[in-house]
């Protein structure tokens, strides 16, 4: 198998690097992070027009790529510059869902998406639902949403927000769950920031009328398009993990290189050769974690699944491990938010709790093997 990008992926992860090199720097994040928004709008309408959002999305969507590689390609840059903008939330969970069930109307969002004017998010999480997909408690009877979602990545700062509700079926059943497209501005909406950067909002939806134009896909029929969707996500995330894993091992590197104890640098210390060393062969077993999760991210669902809970129980694993790594090995200095490391050792560490942590994915590898 060949494992080298084609060159439009490279001409996009080269162009999406030095950008990011230019315009993203530590300064500068940390004034996105003190925003109320917590988010640049600016960024985000560099990133559109440099094409880093059509490469999310296929042709027929109006994009340029959609594939498993095109998402690692530009998540693993994000995570390396430690990019906070909600890309994942808009592109990969709520564009997925409507590339895959939106109607003409609806899918006209999408060019606007591509084009850095709308910005989406999918509220499907709820206070009792933890990893659980299939766990829907807020319902939909009568033409009206009752429940709360809780911490919707993206949610804050997004145009349309894509809910989901139980229209039929128990409350944990993979049958019954609909979605609905709605505008923010509709919605009774609480947002807060994330630790590592973004923004999630808690949703509450006490007798919401929705209407059949609101309605996003069959009714009851959401559940495998929101496995899809979060497949894509997870392998996004773990791309992102090891775009900041290799970030930490480049300015640990650069540290153990110009600090000096005793008279030379520490980097000569036989100690912290060999843990550096630890840290540049998990990398690249994760690497290869990822890559398997982003090849096999079009196959069948029991395959895809499998391959994004290795990869995403992996990169959990490894990604603590070279976040604490790190910080050891820089000292005090690495907790400071003036220097990089601290930001992203909280991003690869908070990556983990998102869409399903290490033990999680690691009880849903075996039973998924055993099946």
């Amino acid at each position: 198998m060949n494992f080298e990008l084609t060159e439009e992926r490279q001409m996009l992860q080269d162009t999406l690097r030095r950008f990011l090199s230019d315009k993203y720097d530590v300064a500068t994040r940390n004034s996105i992070l003190e925003s109320d928004a917590g988010m640049s709008a600016d960024i985000w309408v560099q990133l559109a027009e440099l094409g880093v959002l059509g490469a999310l999305f296929s042709e027929d969507d109006g994009g340029f790529g959609g594939a498993g590689f095109d998402i690692a390609v530009v998540f693993e840059e994000l995570g390396r510059a430690g990019v906070v903008e909600p890309i994942l939330e808009t592109c990969i969970l709520g564009g997925g869902l409507i590339s895959a069930f939106g109607n003409k109307s609806q899918k006209g969002i999408l060019e606007t998406v591509i084009g850095g004017g709308t910005r989406l998010a999918l509220a499907h999480g709820e206070p009792r639902s933890r990893y659980d997909l299939s766990r829907v408690e807020t319902v939909c009877r009568g033409g009206k949403l009752a429940g709360h979602k809780s911490m919707s990545l993206g949610a804050g700062n997004a145009d349309h927000v894509i809910i989901s509700a139980r229209e039929s079926g128990a409350v944990d059943d993979k049958e019954g769950l609909s979605l609905f497209l709605m505008k923010t501005s509709d919605l009774d909406l609480r947002a807060t920031p994330v630790m590592g950067g973004g923004m999630a909002a808690d949703i509450f939806l006490d007798g919401f009328a929705v209407t059949d134009d609101m309605r996003l896909g069959p009714k009851g029929g959401a559940f495998e398009a929101l496995e899809t969707v979060q497949a894509a996500a997870i392998t996004a995330i773990c791309a992102q993990t090891l775009g900041g894993m290799e970030t930490a091992v480049r300015l640990t590197a650069e540290y153990l290189q110009t600090r000096k104890q005793f008279g030379k640098p520490i980097g000569t210390f036989q100690a912290l050769q060999h843990r550096l060393s630890d840290m540049l062969i998990e990398m690249e077993q994760a690497r290869s974690a990822v890559i398997g999760a982003a090849g096999y991210l079009e196959a069948d669902p029991k395959q895809r699944d499998r391959h994004a809970s290795a990869a995403k129980n992996l990169l959990g694993r490894i990604g603590r491990m070279i976040a604490e790594d790190a910080i050891q090995m820089h000292g005090g200095i690495a907790m400071t938010q003036e220097y990089e490391l601290a930001h992203i050792a909280k991003r690869i560490v908070m990556a983990d709790h998102m869409f399903g942590d290490t033990d999680h994915h690691l009880e849903r590898f075996i039973a998924l093997s055993a099946a």
